[in-house]
């Protein structure tokens, strides 16, 4: 999978969706500011949060995003590895794909 090119095309679908519905994506990105900034968790520690959720959910798009945004909070790739390891003992076998694949899209995304 291109993870680059997936994420991107995950955006236009969403900017698409805004136009469609914008008071829904609109509290949408209400609440998301609102759990981001609140809170006595430093943005770093809620996005391994939101990416331990994300592979325990098997969503890939949450994956691409949450993987960017960790990068920006100053998550390394060493750090996402150990986070990758709860989720695995966490989540069993579908997590360990999952898993797979957040590390594919660290490096690819990540590590340019």
């Amino acid at each position: 999978m291109d993870w680059n090119n997936f994420v991107d095309d995950m955006n236009d679908q969403l900017r698409e969706l805004s136009k469609a519905n914008p008071e829904v994506t609109k509290g949408f990105s209400t609440l998301t500011k609102a759990a981001k900034e609140s809170g006595t968790l430093d943005v770093k520690s809620k996005e391994f949060v939101a990416l331990g959720i994300s592979i325990a959910m098997r969503c890939e798009p949450c994956i691409g995003f949450h993987v960017k945004a960790l990068a920006k909070a100053g998550g390394t790739r060493e750090e996402l590895v150990d986070v990758l390891g709860m989720a695995i003992q966490m989540g069993g076998g579908p997590s360990l794909m999952y898993a797979a694949k957040t590390l594919a899209a660290w490096d690819q995304l990540v590590s340019k």
